[in-house]
């Protein structure tokens, strides 16, 4: 790559962003200085030392793009790459290099912003030296208006440096290696953790975005938009506080202008309000103004995912100065809505409520996308988006990650997660762990107090951003604590503990936030005990029936409880070499426990067995020891699938009365681990997604595993009414010995209700392995409300009878309908399983749901999860200009002799090859599915729908696998 002209940036009015045509150098390789490299001696292009450099991105993601590491997170790769302890700081202290070009206009200023870097760095100029001080959350901003070339090209060059004290990794591993970063602002995950390999280079880099800002005279800064609402939603204000920096040497007269719109259909917006206001602003100063307060008459609340809508309102932000025109603007999605959180008298736990209702928390723990800091809107995207899919509606950004990025938090928002963030805090580096860490926190409190409040100003303004905490299983140093509380004091419209009259004349958007409730650590003020003792967990498998138990866990929400999280075989096989692929040893114990032993690289990714010698069995080897790779993935899926249902369904069946919500831990993995995770490091979900998509669902019927009892979950808002339940157990030869339809049933809003015993078990010829079938549906008209299907066993038994159920071939009709826009697909599948039953059910098809659900009809729109598919099917192919059908419907049809459950079907989506070659790695990913690892019972209909984009040349190619469906059926 050579520095002529088509390589440089193009500086326009606005934001520019610098995310192209950088080159990077090991500093001890560069013998010219700062002022040389940016005046008369620049790269002459990606030679050596110089290589084409990643930006936003680290040392490391720069030096795997050039291909002189290995790829950390294949394999053991990461133990080829040196680690900085043993390099020293010097070997990933690294020059970044660029240029761009700006013609200014007279009154125009520039200002070259960092929004974060790792850790500090020394910035030059066209010759000019300025510094940006350390702390990995915070930003930057030089002005550089007087220093530029304003008619020609300007070289740019950044000496980054490393953390101050990297620490080292020793031998044993540990949390957060010797905790020596935990003496820095910066994130904590980098020293390795007992699901973490080690960063090492500890992510040192330009890691976000950089830009070039061109302004006017006056320039705006962090405005902070709050709403307040009276009379029960019906009135809202929304209040907004800006920064106004005068950067010439004369009076600005200015026109500031707010402007605030909502769409209200595709691409059709409405403009709510369009006001002005006159000022001036002194030369040379930075004034904070206040809009007065604008009123809105029952505006389009933002509610999480599961209540309803998603609003946004678009807020825009203009000033104009007199003799320039428009000198600077800015704009941001704002939700209308108002999060409290109290602890409840009932459980002891923290409760949440959004716009007046409470809302039960199913959520995740969250540590970051990608290890490296290759973070991208594309991933982002899916990231949250699978959140989502998954009904969850909060997630917790765990405190030895990151502050999280903008990008993070625009699609928390449009998809409805509520966030936890917490700062920079563990109780494993900051105070706790083995050996003891630092107590005292980072050695720079006013450096972390700087990054805490500039990290508050980024985010504040996000509708999914619900809580700040002070740490994870760790309270922050007394002084920063205490500075925190301070600053993030509720304003009295806010504080839920008071019912005090508000004689604070001070508009809400003149607080640093004062929406939010500061909470000073992960189990402390109603998270686990309340008190900081350890009591979040457990992280281990687990019988499933445990999850139901009121002994499982005593407090009100638990912040973390995790598990197992293997992938399927494919992930492993484009993650490890051939050594990897061999599976744990199955040891067996005196006492009858076995002991898995994993492979090296399974443990060096930090694999988390199916087994607890001595507490609980393992739970793969129930469905029969396992032979090989995708043999133990398959049985994996099956595990996952039943675990992290039960845990959702647990916790949900004692909703209000003894619980208040609970994050899993995790939701993902950062990297290419092997444990508590939902979806792996190339976004291919596992079966445990699936489960928690079933066990989340707004309005959901469920089998308590304790007791045996059939419950029906109601988190929304409305009454359910004239709703009944079809009750259908099968057995192994496709027979239906139980059948039942229950009276009709009431759930009250927000509760769960016992309806009847399912008595099969204790019936005289039980069968020692069964299907069940649970589907909640409207009498009217017998649309599916809620479909839960379960393979169960009778007491002292296990799984393996379905072992030898895999030969079964049971018929399938396979219909798909194709809609293509550029390189998008969406599929809708349509799958009947063709065996013949001498039960017929009420409810066969799982499209029987209508649009709308008149009897349900709330103010949060409730739809079930189907109708919303069907809805988002016509809403997608219209928005995005879909073109008909490819061809008429495709039908495939699978011949099979035999009747019974087309058990745990899993579709999958690969690029198509003429000739393939062995275990090569075809998926297309990510992809989105309405369902996948689901089952058919005799009869039964169900649709599927699957979204995903395709690389440029790439056909793809749908299969359809499952327990007796051995090889990959080609669908579509």
């Amino acid at each position: 790559m050579g520095r002529g002209e088509s390589k440089t940036a193009r500086v326009q009015m606005g934001k520019t962003k610098l995310d192209s045509w950088w080159l990077a150098a090991r500093s001890t390789e560069v013998s010219a200085t700062g002022v040389q490299l940016t005046t008369t001696l620049p790269p002459a292009g990606p030679s050596a030392p110089w290589m084409e450099a990643v930006v936003p991105g680290t040392v490391l993601t720069t030096l795997l793009k050039n291909n002189l590491v290995p790829d950390p997170f294949y394999g053991q790769n990461n133990e080829a790459i040196i680690d900085i302890a043993d390099s020293g700081r010097e070997y990933y202290t690294f020059w970044f290099f660029t240029t761009f070009e700006y013609n200014m206009t007279a009154n125009q200023h520039v200002h070259l912003n960092f929004r974060a870097i790792n850790y500090s760095a020394d910035v030059y100029l066209n010759g000019h030296k300025k510094n940006l001080s350390k702390g990995m959350f915070r930003r930057h901003s030089l002005d550089i208006t007087d220093i530029l070339h304003q008619n020609g090209i300007n070289m740019l060059a950044v000496l980054l440096h490393p953390p101050d004290h990297p620490g080292s990794i020793p031998p044993e591993g540990g949390q957060g290696g010797d905790h020596e970063i935990g003496k820095d602002v910066a994130a904590q995950y980098v020293q390795g953790w007992d699901w973490m390999t080690p960063i090492r280079d500890r992510n040192t880099g330009i890691w976000d975005e950089v830009s070039i800002q061109v302004t006017g005279p006056v320039k705006i800064s962090d405005p902070h938009l709050v709403s307040t609402f009276f009379d029960n939603f019906k009135r809202a204000y929304l209040h907004t506080t800006l920064e106004l920096e005068n950067k010439s040497s004369w009076l600005a007269e200015c026109i500031l202008s707010l402007q605030v719109k909502i769409e209200i259909e595709e691409n059709i917006c409405l403009v709510e309000h369009l006001l002005s206001y006159e000022l001036s602003v002194p030369p040379e100063t930075l004034i904070q103004f206040t809009i007065p307060p604008m009123f809105f008459y029952k505006p389009n609340l933002w509610w999480p995912n599961g209540m309803g809508k998603q609003s946004l309102y678009d807020v825009e932000i203009s000033v104009e100065v007199k003799g320039f025109g428009e000198s600077d603007s800015w704009s941001h999605c704002f939700g209308f809505r108002k999060v409290e959180s109290t602890i409840d008298d009932a459980t002891g736990g923290r409760l949440f409520k959004v716009n007046g209702e409470k809302i039960f928390i199913r959520g995740g723990n969250w540590i970051l996308s990608d290890g490296l800091l290759r973070l991208s809107n594309r991933r982002y995207m899916t990231d949250i988006k699978f959140h989502a899919d998954m009904n969850f509606n909060m997630l917790r950004c765990w405190g030895g990650g990151i502050a999280e990025r903008p990008e993070f938090y625009e699609y928390c928002d449009k998809y409805g997660l509520l966030v936890w963030q917490e700062f920079w805090i563990t109780g494993d580096v900051d105070g706790r762990g083995v050996p003891v860490s630092n107590p005292d926190g980072p050695l720079d409190h006013d450096l972390f107090m700087l990054c805490a409040r500039d990290t508050v100003k980024l985010l504040r303004n996000y509708a999914s951003l619900a809580l700040w905490v002070g740490g994870n299983e760790q309270v922050p140093p007394e002084d920063i604590n205490a500075a925190l509380k301070s600053d993030l004091k509720l304003h009295p419209l806010f504080d839920a503990t008071t019912n005090d009259l508000i004689d604070d004349t001070k508009d809400p958007s003149q607080y640093l936030d004062g929406t939010r409730v500061y909470i000073q650590g992960s189990m402390w003020d109603g998270f686990a005990d309340g008190k900081g003792d350890f009591t979040d967990g457990p992280y281990e498998i687990q019988y499933p029936e445990n999850f139901f138990k009121d002994n499982f866990y005593t407090y009100g929400f638990n912040p973390e409880v995790g598990s197992v999280g293997m992938p399927v075989a494919a992930t492993i096989r484009s993650t490890m070499p051939p050594e990897g692929w061999l599976i744990p040893l199955f040891n067996k114990n005196s006492d009858g426990y076995i002991e898995e032993i994993p492979n090296p690289i399974w443990a060096y990714h930090k694999y988390i067995p199916y087994s607890k010698p001595g507490k609980v069995h393992d739970q793969i080897a129930d469905y029969g020891c396992p032979k090989d790779l995708d043999d133990f993935c398959d049985k994996a899926q099956l595990v996952n699938y039943v675990q992290y249902r039960a845990l959702l369904e647990g916790w949900t069946s004692r909703m209000w009365t003894k619980y208040t919500g609970v994050l899993i831990w995790k939701t993902q993995n950062p990297w290419t681990g092997l444990r508590g995770q939902f979806y792996d490091h190339l976004h291919d979900q596992t079966a445990g997604f699936f489960a928690c998509r079933c066990a989340a669902e707004p309005i959901h019927v469920q089998l308590n595993l304790a007791n045996y009892f059939i419950e029906v979950v109601n988190t929304t808002s409305a009454e359910l009414s004239n709703l009944a339940i079809e009750v259908s157990v099968w057995d192994l030869e496709g027979g239906c010995p139980f059948y039942k339809v229950t009276e009709t049933i009431v759930v009250p809003p927000k509760q769960v209700v016992e309806v009847v015993k399912l008595k099969y078990p204790d019936s005289k010829n039980a069968r020692p392995v069964y299907f069940l079938l649970l589907k909640l549906f409207r009498v009217l008209d017998s649309a599916i409300v809620s479909r839960n299907f379960y393979w169960l066993h009778l007491p002292g038994k296990d799984f393996r009878l379905l072992e030898p159920y895999r030969e079964k071939r049971v018929p399938l009709e396979i219909t798909s309908e194709v809609l293509i826009s550029g390189p998008t697909y969406k599929v809708n599948m349509r799958l009947k399983n063709l065996s013949k039953s001498s039960r017929s059910l009420i409810c066969k098809t799982m499209d029987d749901k209508k649009d709308g659900f008149s009897d349900l009809d709330t103010s949060t729109e409730f739809m079930t999860s189907e109708q919303n598919q069907c809805g988002i099917l016509r809403r997608f192919s219209g928005a995005l200009g879909f073109s008909r059908p490819v061809n008429a419907p495709i039908v495939v049809e699978v011949n099979g002799e035999d009747s019974g459950i087309a058990f745990f079907l899993h579709f999958s989506v690969h690029a198509a090859r003429e000739v393939q070659r062995k275990f090569e790695d075809t998926r297309i990913l990510p992809v989105h599915y309405s369902d996948n690892y689901f089952s058919l019972v005799p009869g039964e209909t169900m649709n599927v729908t699957i979204d995903f984009e395709v690389p440029s040349g790439v056909t793809p190619r749908i299969t359809l696998s499952g327990w007796n469906y051995h090889e990959d059926l080609a669908i579509f």
